[in-house]
């Protein structure tokens, strides 16, 4: 009896290749979600009633830096391409315009977000908060201007956030994630020190809580930009002449990443908008749920690194026309995935204790509520949300490696828009589910998104087969 043959996207090679890209970039990308999370653990050891403030000024920052992660995302795809070719001169031109681009965009956000902070905060809370039975916002004019204050601060790294952005893009694109992934984490001990002194009050410095953690953002994003351009330039042909590009490069760098840009745009508006809606029913359930949502990004950020090496892999494959190849980096990329995120998922439930106890200070109460035992008991929502959260993530960046742009957009659109959001409104507020409420909905707009992005992957991964059958 012969013995059956693994498939063929499972190769020991692809595998180590996968490893190889996908590692650091997800040690790399979790760097980003453990500067966020060392804000909320050193808030939440020391004022953990603030981190409504801090949590509500993501709704324009997040969207903000999903829409630029998003749309300079064209400067990572086209890179690959050269590079499958054997010709990474030729990305010269695509980081220059990429750096341009990410510098006027970082000016442009500024601008408009640093006046409308104030009235986006009033409307939001002391205007259009509903008025349901049981919730309760409490003093909706405080919390409006805290978080107007708050967002201000946090606009002021615009600039730095795109630059550093770009920078890494090119540079894992060019197959040097290391030096990402190393000037990330100096980034994390960074931001540490400063949220030391600025939140915790260490070395006798003012104890300035939420605002601490904003100008602690602020800081170290503008010294990771300053490290990142010196690597540039010291590591890449970012610098040495290239010849003019085709018609239309420049277009498509743009709209590589616009389809990316909208998804941000959707998810992460979506999950920002749900700490207002979990802030209109009170400032306890904002606080839980944005502790619960904090692991499901620290989680997310594995999936980013699993996604954006699929995305390479499956970018240099399309460059070759081998569409076998594009298939398998697929389908491989979908399976690391899943079986990522089991495993997180599980030690997430196991651990949820000493999670809940690492984030918040295990004695801290607010409205009456004690934090910890209450984020504990969510942990199982998360690790089923998660598995999903992945699959939804690199899915969607592999079919646009292969220039299937907007169906992945349409559809985190209709679930964390059309799906994600009112169901959180109905059971975290209406039906006064609480901070429950918020992540079970949160859980249902992951599932919907990761069930139809794979479904969309294999769809095009089986015609794509069947396409080259038939030519061949």
């Amino acid at each position: 009896m012969s013995r059956r043959a693994w498939p063929a996207w499972m190769r020991a090679g692809d595998i180590a290749d996968l490893l190889r890209l996908s590692v650091p970039i997800a040690i790399s990308r979790m760097s980003m979600m453990l500067m966020s999370l060392t804000d909320a653990i050193v808030l939440g050891q020391n004022a953990p009633g603030e981190l409504p403030y801090v949590l509500n000024s993501w709704l324009p920052i997040g969207v903000s830096l999903g829409f630029g992660m998003g749309i300079l995302l064209g400067v990572q795809v086209l890179t690959s391409e050269f590079v499958g070719r054997g010709e990474p001169r030729e990305s010269a031109r695509v980081f220059r315009r990429g750096f341009a681009f990410a510098l006027g965009l970082g000016l442009v956000l500024t601008i408009i977000i640093y006046p409308l902070a104030g009235p986006l905060f009033r409307w939001l809370f002391a205007d259009a908060a509903p008025v349901v039975e049981g919730a309760d916002l409490a003093e909706p004019g405080a919390v409006a201007a805290e978080t107007a204050k708050i967002t201000r601060i946090l606009s002021l790294n615009m600039v730095g956030f795109m630059v550093t952005t770009v920078a890494a893009m090119y540079l894992e694109a060019l197959r040097r994630p290391l030096l990402v992934t190393v000037t990330s984490y100096l980034g994390v001990l960074v931001n540490l020190v400063f949220d030391l002194a600025l939140v915790a009050g260490w070395w006798g410095m003012p104890q300035l809580g939420a605002e601490g953690v904003a100008w602690a953002t602020t800081g170290t994003r503008f010294a990771l930009m300053a490290v990142f351009l010196v690597m540039i330039v010291a590591y890449t042909p970012a610098l040495k002449p290239a010849p003019p590009g085709p018609p239309g490069e420049f277009r498509r760098q743009l709209s590589v990443g616009g389809g990316t840009a909208i998804s941000n745009i959707v998810e992460w508006g979506g999950f920002n908008f749900t700490y207002v809606v979990a802030t209109w029913i009170s400032l306890s359930a904002n606080v839980i749920y944005g502790y619960t949502t904090q692991v499901l990004g620290v989680c997310f950020m594995i999936y980013l690194g699993i996604g954006t090496a699929t995305s390479v892999r499956v970018a240099e494959a399309f460059g070759r026309n081998d569409q076998t190849a594009v298939a398998d980096a697929s389908r491989l990329g979908l399976l690391s995935t899943l079986l990522a995120g089991l495993c997180v998922g599980a030690i997430a439930v196991i651990f949820r204790g000493p999670v809940a106890a690492g984030l918040v200070n295990a004695e801290a109460t607010l409205e009456g509520v004690t934090l910890a035992p209450a984020i504990a008991a969510l942990m199982w929502l998360v690790a089923i949300a998660t598995v999903f959260d992945g699959l939804q993530a690199t899915a969607a960046m592999a079919l646009r490696a292969q220039n299937v742009i907007w169906w992945p957009s349409a559809l985190h659109t209709a679930s964390f828009f059309a799906l994600m959001i009112p169901l959180g409104y109905w059971l975290g507020l209406v039906e006064g589910r609480g901070a429950r409420g918020m992540v079970e909905a949160a859980m249902w707009g992951c599932a919907a998104a990761g069930l139809a992005q794979t479904a969309l992957l294999e769809w095009k991964t089986a015609r794509s087969r069947a396409l080259r059958t038939v030519s061949g």
